[in-house]
């Protein structure tokens, strides 16, 4: 493997570590709230210092990733004593950007978003920088934003680590075409895989193409189903770019007829149905975003920072699996 793939490590960043950074071991409690709607339909009682930060996510609270994730940042709001509101806006730009307004407007102690297309929420979080109030991103990143700090996977380096493992085990090579399955194109995460992809690949000939499959998890298998019943004898592997599309890997190839290991298939691995796609050898590797610490992280460190405490950490949440290891990270999986 290439020095990519060997390096894509988890952040060894614990609870009680990070909360004895922060110098808040055996905090008092709290209640940390989840609405599907924003964050100021949230409700819950604030902490003993009456502390209340914003978690805002692009994604669905239904995606396992994010219900890892929100149980990440509920722990944080209990272990630190303080009130979190947590809201999802299922890649609705215009929610999303309306929930942060609101956030900005309630003056909190900090608030912690995803980025779900590139500078869509730029101004926003230099509102908020601004007003005082410090912004840690999470899942995705876009530093130029002027965020504080970030806690999730490098989304390019992933790219680079999934076309590096293709490469470096031959399983791909020059003039072989590459497809790429995601839930929404021109999303920021998938700008930044393709980016990291394109940039092994290109240099040694190897094609790529995008395919946006939908949201839907029905109409994304179908949408993958049909195009490998089109196009599939153009395609030499598959790199799913987001958890749904890889949740179908296993319906799509049977779907269409197609054994397993058919074409190598790389890519995330946040759902059971792609974990146990990996043991049935219809995946030949999945990253692993460790979902909980980044729900968990970013309240923390928005909590230090309320305290005047250190900044500008970024922190790697990924790891590689394959069927030799699959077993370390099913477990969390349900």
């Amino acid at each position: 493997m290439g020095a990519d793939t060997a390096d894509l490590r988890v952040s060894t960043i614990t609870r009680r570590r990070a909360l004895a950074l922060a110098g808040l071991a055996g905090a008092g409690m709290a209640v940390a709230a989840c609405s599907d709607d924003g964050p100021d339909q949230a409700s819950g009682s604030n902490g003993s210092d009456g502390k209340t930060f914003y978690w805002i996510s692009h994604g669905a609270p239904s995606d396992q990733i994010w219900a890892i994730a929100n149980d990440g940042a509920t722990a944080a709001g209990e272990d630190l004593g303080v009130s979190v509101r947590t809201s999802f806006h299922q890649n609705d730009v215009a929610s999303q950007k309306e929930a942060l307004a609101s956030a900005i407007a309630a003056r909190p102690a900090g608030i912690a978003t995803s980025i779900p297309q590139p500078g869509v929420l730029t101004d926003l979080i230099q509102q908020a920088l601004s007003a005082g109030i410090p912004v840690v991103t999470l899942n995705s990143d876009e530093p130029e934003s002027g965020r504080i700090a970030y806690v999730g996977a490098d989304l390019t380096r992933v790219g680079v680590t999934w076309a590096n493992y293709l490469l470096d085990n031959g399983l791909v090579a020059s003039g072989d075409k590459v497809w790429l399955p995601v839930e929404v194109a021109g999303a920021s995460y998938q700008v930044l895989e393709t980016t990291g992809i394109d940039s092994v690949f290109e240099p040694s000939g190897i094609t790529t193409e995008v395919f946006q499959a939908g949201n839907d998890p029905a109409e994304s298998l179908s949408a993958m189903q049909d195009y490998l019943t089109a196009n599939g004898d153009e395609i030499s592997a598959i790199i799913g770019l987001g958890d749904l599309v890889m949740s179908n890997i296993q319906q799509a190839f049977d779907g269409v007829g197609w054994e397993a290991g058919r074409v190598p298939v790389v890519g995330w691995g946040n759902e059971k149905t792609t974990a146990d796609a990996v043991k049935a050898g219809y995946v030949d590797a999945a990253a692993w975003q460790y979902p909980d610490s980044q729900g968990y992280l970013p309240v923390v460190l928005l909590n230090m920072l309320s305290r005047g405490l250190g900044a500008g950490y970024d922190i790697s949440t990924t790891a590689l699996y394959t069927t030799d290891n699959v077993a370390n990270y099913e477990k969390y999986l349900k």
